[in-house]
């Protein structure tokens, strides 16, 4: 059975950012457009702590329009 490494919430927010060239600038605006106010110093701050609600990260998810996402790697 696998195990959910530290950090991997982060890892994932932060691969999906990239795969969309999304800056934090850019994800307070999609998360704006989606009714949840955020700052870019605040989004900064639980990406750098690494510690975010599961609202959060789903928030971020649905903002960034991620309709498949991969938890784990295939064995």
């Amino acid at each position: 059975m696998s195990h959910i490494r530290d950090g991997e919430a982060r890892r994932i927010l932060k691969a999906e950012m990239a795969r969309r060239e999304l800056t934090y600038d850019g994800l307070v605006t999609a998360l704006a457009d989606i009714g949840v106010e955020e700052t870019n110093n605040s989004i900064r701050n639980k990406m750098s702590r690494g510690s975010f609600t599961a609202d959060f990260f789903l928030q971020c998810l649905l903002a960034m329009k991620v309709t498949v996402l991969r938890v784990a790697e295939p064995n």
